[in-house]
């Protein structure tokens, strides 16, 4: 059996179910999850939707992607992922972990300190070049290792990716004149059409010389804890379309976040460092591009926030705000390429 989200949400805030017998339980809710913070550790169950991007809709289907969000994230955050939890029901309590029914599953992570992520630290201009060059040497060891085959690959021919930045624009055609002016969505729009067409022989490049790899898929300055070591977590484990991409993708996504948050100067160091560590030189000339489509993706997603009825008025206005700063940002990378 399965419990309906309410229900599960009550079971999972009561403190005597959890193991370290926590006082109080912190709840977080996002669009595809619910999160009980316990003061050690973090329990994240998906909710059963389907977004067409990603589907959680049957038990057997969130145990896979529990178990995948585990495996994924170890390879950059080995000591925050500490496995899934069976949520079971015995007579007519939910216990953890527990002998009874099965009728949940959750990712078990450790629960790390907020001041030490990347985004704190930078609002209180605590991040040096030093740390940027750590981060960009731990980026470049892993996407050394990380898996790279034909099927891998052919995520990044100019057809498939294509796919993606056609799907942005019609994605965001109703936020035309709300978030984004008509002129810069026409204008990037055929950038980055007029790039396709132009650079194809890029794209095959970057395929031959095995700069696309099994990636992180979601790399921002929130997803990183400055801590003993550096950790980089919340990887995309639901769709292989977002994680299978160039390299230089991948750390354009971080690049433009930097910039995003007026770092032009970390951001530029970021790439000195990686390109230097990893002698990658190619990239530079698909960089703008994937920071403009990084940048877009981010408008579009919060965009979207406008139209979530849960949403408060309040919060819509600073989504606009930040949908407007981020399609901008998009509009400048394009004059660029």
């Amino acid at each position: 059996m399965t419990l309906d989200i309410p229900s599960l949400q009550k079971a999972l805030l009561n403190p005597e179910i959890y193991p370290d017998h926590p006082r109080a339980i912190k709840f977080i809710e996002t669009h595809i999850s619910l999160l009980f913070l316990t003061g050690n550790h973090v329990y994240k169950v998906k909710k059963p939707v389907d977004f067409g991007f990603l589907d959680f809709t049957s038990l057997e289907k969130r145990k896979f992607f529990c178990e995948q969000e585990v495996k994924l994230n170890r390879r950059l955050s080995p000591d925050i992922y500490l496995g899934v939890v069976r949520v079971t029901k015995e007579g007519n309590r939910i216990l953890l972990g527990g002998k009874g029914e099965l009728v949940e599953y959750a990712v078990k992570m450790k629960q790390i300190p907020e001041e030490f992520l990347m985004d704190k630290l930078l609002e209180e201009r605590q991040v040096t070049p030093n740390m940027i060059e750590a981060i960009s040497d731990k980026l470049v060891k892993f996407y050394f290792a990380a898996e790279t085959n034909d099927l891998i690959k052919s995520f990044a021919k100019p057809e498939r990716v294509k796919q993606d930045t056609d799907e942005n624009f019609e994605q965001t055609e109703k936020y035309i004149n709300v978030t984004i002016s008509r002129e810069v969505y026409e204008e990037i729009k055929n950038k980055t059409n007029d790039f396709f067409r132009t650079k194809e022989k890029i794209f095959h490049q970057r395929i031959a010389s095995n700069q696309i790899r099994d990636c992180h898929g979601d790399l921002r300055l929130e997803h990183i804890f400055w801590g003993d070591e550096i950790s980089i977590f919340d990887c995309i484990e639901f769709n292989e379309r977002f994680r299978y991409t160039d390299v230089a993708a991948d750390i354009a996504f971080l690049a433009m976040d930097l910039d995003y948050h007026g770092r032009r100067d970390l951001s530029e160091h970021l790439i000195r460092a990686f390109i230097g560590e990893s002698g990658d030189h190619e990239l530079i000339e698909v960089l703008d591009f994937y920071k403009c489509y990084r940048s877009y993706v981010r408008g579009k997603v919060e965009s979207f926030r406008l139209d979530d009825p849960h949403i408060p008025e309040e919060e819509k206005k600073e989504a606009l705000k930040r949908a407007q700063k981020y399609f901008s940002l998009a509009h400048r990378y394009a004059q660029k390429f």
